[in-house]
């Protein structure tokens, strides 16, 4: 069962796009494939007119670089194209633009809290937070070998679905 959480129920009204912003530390793994994921569902399903993704970073350490090339090949053999995205910082204005922010970890979670204007933290919480996994966390691959790429997706794939479903039943 998916976990349900109200804290990023967004406060705009239906008819506005949603927009949905995936972070984790050095956006070249885990938030680019999770923005590649859900990029290509929204499209499956024909939301893109009512729906954007966005991947940032809470660190610069990558920022304009292109995602791993072990989350591209992974992403790629399952139909995702993550080539065409670049590395970038969130920023303060992404707390007002997007409607979802949607960290990998709880680290990077709790860099964003820290940034984020009080009035605005509602829209901040686990990806996994829309997953029936038994994770609480998308482990970060970079240090591991090809599994944790597989990994990655396995669970990005699974808390999109749920999030997709969630953001359904709120508009």
């Amino acid at each position: 069962m998916t976990r349900q959480r109200t804290a990023s129920v967004s406060k705009q009204s239906a008819a506005a796009p949603k927009r949905l912003l995936m972070v984790c530390l050095g956006n070249i793994c885990r938030s680019p494939t999770a923005h590649g994921v859900m990029q290509k569902m929204i499209e499956d399903k024909g939301l893109a007119a009512g729906m954007e993704v966005d991947s940032a970073g809470t660190s610069h350490y990558h920022i304009g670089q292109q995602p791993d090339q072990r989350s591209i090949s992974a992403a790629a053999a399952r139909g995702y194209d993550l080539s065409t995205l670049r590395a970038r910082q969130v920023e303060t204005a992404d707390f007002e633009r997007f409607d979802y922010i949607l960290a990998m970890d709880r680290q990077n979670l709790r860099e964003l809290k820290r940034q984020c204007p009080p009035g605005l933290q509602y829209k901040l919480s686990l990806l996994l937070d829309y997953s029936d996994s038994d994770y609480d966390a998308v482990p970060d691959p970079y240090y591991g070998g090809e599994s944790g790429f597989e990994l990655v997706l396995d669970l990005v794939e699974n808390a999109c679905s749920g999030l997709l479903d969630a953001i359904n039943e709120t508009s």
